[in-house]
């Protein structure tokens, strides 16, 4: 089979999520937008659900409505991008959440959504979403009154401990919160390992629930292996791959496999990156094209059928940095050709 393989492992994710949960004293909520960060919210969510996730976070009202399908009427979904033009039928009916995040928004919610339940999002100094403190203190009093479900803000850099904007977000959001009834949240993955400072009533672990940083104690749950299509000897002064970039210097075995740019393997990583003949390192050779990779197999013993890109001896976070990227991406572009199969049901 010419297919690459895509295994994630519910178990090694639920423990994960368990670990983060286990951090603070706060309900821990889990983020499942992107399709579950690209590995199946039909299969995760379940997962996080049984594992005691009471409330998911998705990023816009159209997800929120596949998950409630998924997950019945159970969970709290809230929704980051809040109430939208057009979504009110989707967020009646499917029994969502949206966080809004501007005056405009509330009039909208109040006016199509009486009685409905909403949470707000606060901008503490990241300014991508959420009420600024002048707003929000014209705001305030009558949102409360309405008893959101949630009160939030996003910190902008919490994958750096030491950076101080943590230390400014944190002061601007307890300023803009302190005092009211409603449960509040900042902390995301990175929020979750700056301490309990940082965890207040809700926290909503996202990329650690996948393996990936800053979470460094995750357990790898994404583990890709590509099939061997064809093996050749290659000369010395011959070329692999489009526009000749690499160039054999010895007599080398290079293995050409069915995987690519389309399968989310990003060409920056070409002349980078590594794949893995059981504990044989191997590099890719050459750049990276839509369907096809060339690899140095010289080392390997026998022909190997298949060679591991993502799991055991590499996180999403070394194909990161040999892209130029973060996990997030190397997560979700991850598509769709791959043949999944999940463990640890």
């Amino acid at each position: 089979m010419a297919q690459a393989k895509l295994t994630i492992d519910l178990a090694a994710l639920r423990a994960n999520w368990r670990a983060l949960a286990h951090m603070g004293q706060a309900e821990a909520g889990a983020v499942v937008k992107a399709d579950a960060y690209g590995l199946g919210i039909d299969a995760v969510a379940p997962a996080l659900a049984a594992e005691g996730a009471r409330r998911f976070f998705v990023a816009i009202a159209e997800e929120g409505a596949r998950l409630r399908g998924i997950l019945g009427p159970a969970p709290e979904i809230c929704v980051f991008s809040g109430h939208m033009a057009g979504d009110a039928t989707l967020i009646r009916d499917a029994q969502l959440t949206p966080m809004l995040n501007s005056i405009d928004q509330m009039l909208r919610h109040v006016e199509a959504l009486p009685g409905h339940a909403f949470g707000i999002q606060l901008d503490s100094g990241m300014n991508r979403l959420g009420m600024e403190p002048a707003e929000w203190r014209a705001l305030r009093e009558i949102a409360l009154a309405q008893r959101p479900s949630l009160v939030m803000s996003h910190l902008a850099c919490a994958d750096e401990p030491g950076h101080p904007m943590n230390d400014h977000q944190l002061r601007v959001f307890r300023e803009m919160t302190d005092g009211i009834a409603a449960p509040r949240s900042l902390a995301a993955t990175g929020g979750v390992l700056l301490g309990s400072d940082y965890h207040f009533d809700v926290t909503r672990p996202g990329i650690g629930i996948y393996g990936g940083l800053p979470f460094l104690d995750a357990l790898p749950v994404a583990f890709v292996d590509i099939p061997v299509i064809q093996l050749r000897d290659v000369l010395p002064g011959e070329t692999v791959g489009y526009g000749n970039t690499w160039t054999a210097e010895r007599p080398t075995r290079v293995a050409t496999i069915a995987g690519g740019y389309a399968d989310g393997i990003l060409r920056s990583m070409s002349h980078k990156a590594f794949l893995w003949a059981g504990e044989t390192r191997c590099p890719v050779l050459g750049r990276i094209s839509m369907d096809l990779i060339g690899v140095d197999v010289s080392a390997v013993e026998g022909e190997p059928e298949s060679l591991e890109l993502l799991g055991r001896h590499q996180s999403v976070d070394t194909l990161a940095d040999w892209a130029g990227s973060i996990g997030y991406e190397i997560l979700t572009s991850l598509g769709t050709r791959y043949a999944r199969a999940y463990t640890g049901a």
